[in-house]
């Protein structure tokens, strides 16, 4: 192996899983916008074809499939310690849980029924108000207390806490760009202090809150951040989609020479631990083009889904044989 075949750096190193995963014969996922694993290392890779959820074993191989028939578009994943799973579904304006077999457990929001917050798209710009659940909901995140945040999303701009049995426990966030402020609340993550993680992706920040809302830090060096997972030493992993793809109609890149999509990481206080990608080459092994949700197995694997063909307007993306899924395997 040579240092080209090596992604990361220091404690970080990684290197490609070739083929991982196989997918069954003539499936077409279209994107994978999510992927997470479960106490056996599964993997569960949510995708908008017609399979939504996938499940994959350690090596790549399919196990099976659930979901179909469910979702107007699959958006997010995430598997709780016990392993019951959580989809949101942001056209559907719902999140669901499930078990590991796809059997649905809970609903929480009005499927089809958005709520009221004056957007009339998936534009985060048409938002005039913050609303209650949910307008285009993204991502779920399990506090050690078993509650559940929720990011919301396109059409609001709110993090919304529920308790482990559904009730709405409280909400924050308004539209802007000031501390508690949010351009699309994208992802969330929570570690083991239950600090709150939000991927507040157009104003290319990470913020962090106590569980009650009470701002505590911003972390500004993240190009646009899609998700965020938190290991459980305190590192925090990003997936950054950039500034090559996906720009909302009238937005500009910083600079000419910004960043496409990448992976960072972090220490607990923000202090860049590793760093690689840039969408120089984002149909590369280990490059990006469109990086959307980031998860990691109990060996410190990292698993990283793209959404191209979102990020491409919704047409065939202008890239060759672009990545819907990688993994990255963790050198010892």
């Amino acid at each position: 192996m040579n240092d080209q075949d090596v992604f990361g750096s220091g404690e970080f190193r990684y290197r490609v899983a070739v083929d991982w995963p196989c997918w069954p014969d003539d499936w077409n996922t279209i994107e994978v916008v999510g992927v997470a694993t479960d106490s056996q290392d599964r993997a569960f890779v949510l995708s908008r074809g017609e399979h939504p959820v996938t499940v994959f074993d350690r090596e790549g191989r399919f196990l099976s499939s659930w979901g179909e028939g469910l979702f107007l578009r699959p958006h997010g994943i995430t598997v709780a310690p016990d392993d019951t799973v959580f989809c949101t579904d942001d056209f559907g304006h719902t999140v669901r849980k499930f078990n590991g077999d796809g059997k649905l457990l809970m609903t929480l929001g009005n499927h089809g029924q958005p709520s009221d917050t004056g957007a009339t798209s998936i534009d985060y710009r048409t938002i005039r108000h913050a609303g209650p659940p949910f307008h285009f909901p993204t991502n779920v995140a399990l506090a050690p207390s078993g509650e559940l945040f929720i990011s919301d999303g396109y059409g609001n701009a709110r993090i919304h806490r529920f308790s482990s049995d559904g009730k709405l426990l409280h909400s924050w966030g308004e539209p802007g760009s000031g501390p508690g402020q949010f351009q699309i609340p994208h992802g969330i993550a929570i570690d083991r202090q239950g600090t709150v993680y939000v991927a507040d992706r157009e104003n290319s920040r990470i913020q962090l809150f106590s569980p009650d809302g009470e701002f505590l830090a911003e972390w500004p060096d993240i190009a646009r951040p899609c998700e965020v997972a938190i290991d459980n030493d305190g590192r925090v992993f990003v997936a950054e989609v950039g500034y090559r793809a996906g720009m909302w109609p009238g937005t500009h890149p910083p600079h000419p020479n910004a960043t496409g999509g990448r992976i960072s990481i972090f220490d607990s206080r923000g202090q860049l631990l590793a760093r690689w990608g840039g969408g120089d080459q984002p149909c590369a092994p280990g490059d990006f083009f469109a990086p959307h949700d980031i998860w990691f197995d109990s060996r410190g694997d990292l698993y990283v889904s793209e959404v191209v063909r979102a990020a491409s307007g919704n047409v065939k993306p202008p890239v060759g044989d672009y990545h819907t899924l990688q993994k990255f395997e963790r050198l010892s």
